[in-house]
């Protein structure tokens, strides 16, 4: 009896199960059989096809990505057969070509920004200085400062927009508002006795906000041209009138915008919470 079942215990673990389609080798004796694994037991062997198609769907188009077992992590070897020299110089090609269109994507992308740069900044002499003069400027120019130059200008109208000059007033006016009747005036700071400090929240925490900030810093120069051909129509000098009305509009703005965060602050701060109606209430 004891024989028996060790001879059936042996015949049960040398027979070749496929971890695939769970199929034995009594189901189809033609089929190919395989053990790419350090795996023992029931997961040792599959079929071959069984194993193709498998990394297939593993790969997902890609034949050269690397394919692991699912049990024992180890990297199958998959051999391909020889091809002709000009298969492989094609295919030396193609894996050169893959590799670099990450990079020369990157440097067009660049390359993009930088010369949309340079016209935005050309565009932004010539409606500062006036047409006229400011390609007069350019031309007399070193090309080489232009190239540098030109591309600078939306980048620091971009840090000057990021520098949020209303919310260090605002810190100081809180911290010395008992000094300061006239700010008390146009604050009003009925509730100040029972306030709580509500959080701030970050200025660029929104991907809204910094679509903003880059909108509003590429307009200012074209904001800056309006504002001083309306406030300051009578000074003769172009550069000199687009600048008052960009000081103009950013002092104004940003009165405007002190008053309206105080606002805000004030009322975040007051805010109540009152208790859920009960049912007989409602």
């Amino acid at each position: 009896m004891c024989l028996c079942y060790l001879r059936t215990h042996l015949v049960g673990c040398c027979r070749k199960s496929c971890w695939v389609c769970f199929a034995t080798e009594e189901d189809d004796r033609d089929a190919t059989w395989v053990q790419p694994c350090r795996c023992r037991g029931t997961t040792k062997w599959v079929h071959q096809n069984c194993l193709q198609r498998w990394i297939d769907e593993k790969q997902k188009g890609n034949s050269t990505a690397k394919v692991a077992c699912p049990q024992c992590n180890t990297e199958y070897v998959i051999i391909f057969p020889k091809v002709g020299p000009m298969v492989y110089i094609m295919d030396v090609a193609d894996k050169v070509i893959y590799k670099m269109c990450p990079f020369v994507a990157g440097g067009i992308f660049i390359g993009s920004v930088y010369w949309t740069a340079v016209t935005y900044g050309a565009v932004t002499v010539m409606q500062v200085l006036g047409h006229k003069e400011g390609l007069n400027v350019m031309e007399r120019a070193d090309p080489l400062f232009l190239l540098i130059g030109l591309p600078t200008i939306p980048v620091m109208l971009i840090l000057g927009k990021m520098v949020h000059w209303e919310d260090y007033i605002l810190r100081l006016w809180r911290k010395h508002s008992a000094k300061l009747p006239f700010f008390n005036y146009l604050f009003s700071d009925e509730y100040s006795k029972n306030m709580r400090i509500p959080a701030e929240t970050a200025p660029l925490s929104d991907p809204l906000c910094a679509t903003r900030v880059l909108c509003g810093a590429l307009i200012l120069p074209t904001i800056a041209t309006i504002v001083g051909k309306l406030m300051f129509g009578s000074v003769q000098s172009n550069f000199q009138r687009t600048l008052l009305g960009g000081i103009a509009f950013i002092t104004i703005k940003g009165v405007l915008k002190i008053y309206y965060k105080q606002q805000q602050y004030q009322r975040q701060a007051n805010r109540v919470i009152v208790d859920f109606p009960s049912e007989t209430q409602m």
